[in-house]
């Protein structure tokens, strides 16, 4: 149960709980990506609709983030920070489920091979007092007679945590020696306690013709010992905390598009501007402080600064959006301040000012989720309608119903420190979302997640920062909308090198003060090629449609399809088609190399408009 909360409010592959080992979609260093990619990031709004706060990314994480399949902070912050209250927590046989869900497969692979137990372990298997106690020695064995010698005797073998000897396991020369200076220093023990005569000559001799072979190993050994203890000491004076550590995420990017003739009223199907950006050169960096207090919770400090913003108001459509996007004029800004703790094995909580929003509580499913590591668009990283009502601070949960299946859940507002007006923000004000997830491991290979959300907007605006996200025709006065919003999105692992998937999504939002709805449908299909050319590689290959109103039944002069035309009741008329190819090289352990480009026919869903092509080349440093 220690480790509960490492699989909670993450963005962990749900199908990780039991499963083989999953393709390297994601980068080894899950600990980082739930740290980073998966921060909500900070970026301006497109300037073509009204002031919003855009929230592109987030974790939680990450995954969290936490996404892809949100590899784990507080698994890899328990490996290398001595949280002094965790070896007095209890675990429970129960937690494993949950545990796993957090882990890559390496890493369980880490913690579940066995390891020796020194003689003065605490645990039950430090003292073998009789080799039967050891599973996989029999007595037909050849060597039974000498191991139950040494053990009875002596007491010098020791077994491994699972109850094994592991006979048959190949050792290197200094393993033997650590062996036999455990057998000396035992040896050397019982004479001391005047028990000589437990002691036979035959085996003193033998004993110091191995120490005299063995000379040189013990040598080398003991002063590989006092190596690690002088670092030991000097990092326990150095360390920057016994209970936080701390990842880092830095993003260098170049960037452009084409440039295309827009056509800005869709009335008449001509064009009356020319929409063209400079080649950019910008840069996005996330720190991340995990800090465990008891070993089971996790307390996450993300801190961002950035220069890359939105081109929205250059191309007049916000569908050309980068998934990396973070501008704060390289100002420093908090972007995640949660706390994770859990409630019981099985039920873990989160709560926090910042980063506590459905797209870093609900766990990921496609594996091209990533700021730093995924899709290179922001249509790319996941279903639109996570994004809607941009939240930032709430509360959230995540339930483990059974080993194949979770339930997520969360409240999350926008602008919930705002002590003014109840209608504009706070805690239950202004624009705010509620919604829950199913996620289900159907098979070895599938993953599912079945998305509700409810949404109230004070002005108009769903949030998600891509496509159709404005309801109201820009000349009609603001007004409300509660939005309800279902979708699913599913992932395929094929083989290892093979992973299909896809989403689909379904808003309707209904005015407040007003008569009529507004309708909108987005979709997506990819396939995901890990370890192309390389291990550790991914290529993808994206082909979407943008969130898109298809009915909007509002008063005449409020329906933003045809505003431009008096505001008349309808759909959009024609349909933006979203092609995307990148491929990251995955250069080492902390550097990745993401090449990508990604083709938007009939921006804006405007038939006039020409295709609008967006390059990145994207370089990725964690640390």
């Amino acid at each position: 149960m220690s480790l509960l909360i490492a699989g909670v409010l993450t963005t962990a592959s749900i199908s990780a709980l039991n499963l083989p080992e999953q393709p390297a979609i994601q980068s080894d260093k899950l600990v980082q990506q739930s740290a980073q990619e998966h921060l909500p990031q900070v970026v301006l709004p497109a300037e073509i609709t009204p002031p919003e706060l855009i929230q592109i990314d987030g974790i939680p994480t990450s995954p969290s983030a936490i996404k892809t399949k949100y590899k784990n902070i507080l698994e890899k912050s328990r490996k290398k920070i001595p949280f002094q209250s965790s070896h007095n927590l209890p675990e429970s046989e129960n937690s494993q489920p949950v545990i796993e869900v957090a882990q890559n497969q390496e890493n369980i692979k880490e913690f579940s091979s066995p390891q020796p137990i020194s003689s003065n372990s605490d645990n039950q298997m430090s003292e073998i007092i009789s080799v039967s106690q050891l599973e996989d020695v029999q007595p037909s064995d050849w060597a039974f007679a000498a191991l139950q010698s040494l053990v009875e005797r002596y007491g010098c073998i020791a077994g491994y945590p699972d109850g094994t000897y592991l006979g048959n396991r190949t050792i290197s020369r200094y393993e033997f020696a650590a062996g036999l200076n455990a057998c000396v220093e035992r040896i050397n023990e019982v004479i001391a306690n005047n028990k000589i005569n437990t002691v036979n000559n035959e085996d003193l001799v033998q004993l110091q013709r191995l120490q005299a072979e063995f000379q040189e190993e013990l040598k080398q050994l003991q002063e590989r010992l006092e190596t690690v203890q002088e670092r030991t000491s000097e990092l326990q004076t150095s360390q920057f905390s016994t209970t936080t550590r701390l990842f880092g995420q830095a993003i260098f990017s170049v960037q452009g598009t084409n440039s295309t003739d827009v056509d800005l009223f869709p009335r008449d199907g001509v064009p009356e501007r020319k929409a063209e950006t400079n080649l950019t050169f910008n840069n996005s960096v996330q720190l991340t402080l995990a800090t465990s207090f008891t070993g089971r919770d996790l307390l996450l400090t993300g801190l961002s600064a950035g220069n890359l913003g939105s081109t929205a108001s250059l191309v007049s459509t916000n569908m050309g959006r980068l998934g990396f996007e973070s501008n704060t004029d390289n100002n420093l800004v908090i972007s995640d301040l949660s706390y994770r703790f859990p409630l019981s094995n099985n039920l873990g909580v989160v709560v926090g000012t910042a980063g506590v929003n459905p797209v870093n509580t609900f766990r990921g499913i496609s594996p091209l989720e990533g700021s730093g590591d995924g899709a290179i668009s922001l249509f790319g990283q996941r279903n639109p309608i996570l994004g809607i009502g941009n939240g930032t601070g709430g509360i959230g949960f995540d339930w483990q119903i059974s080993d194949r299946i979770s339930l997520q859940g969360v409240y999350s507002a926008e602008i919930p420190n705002f002590p003014g007006n109840i209608n504009q923000a706070g805690l239950f004000g202004g624009r705010w979302t509620a919604g829950a997830q199913l996620s289900l491991a159907a098979t070895n290979d599938i993953d599912v997640g079945v998305h509700y959300l409810y949404s109230h907007s004070p002005d108009g605006l769903l949030g998600t920062g891509i496509g159709d996200n404005q309801l109201l025709s820009p000349f009609a006065d603001a007004t409300a909308f509660d939005t309800q919003a279902i979708g699913a999105s599913v992932a395929w692992r094929i083989n290892p090198n093979l992973q299909l998937g896809g989403w689909g999504g379904f808003s309707s939002s209904q005015a407040v003060n007003l008569s009529g709805s507004v309708e909108t449908t987005n979709w997506l299909v990819f396939a995901a090629f890990p370890n192309l050319l390389r291990p550790g590689n991914l290529g993808g290959v994206l082909v979407g449609q943008p969130p898109k109103i298809t009915s909007s039944t509002l008063p005449e002069g409020f329906n933003f399809p045809n505003f431009s035309d008096g505001g008349t009741a309808g759909g959009r008329s024609d349909t933006s088609i979203h092609v995307e190819l990148f491929y990251r090289a995955q250069l080492n352990d902390n550097i990745a190399l993401t090449p990508g480009v990604f083709v938007i026919f009939n921006p804006d869903h405007n038939a006039a408009n020409e295709p609008l092509i967006v390059g990145a080349l994207r370089a990725t440093f964690r640390f």
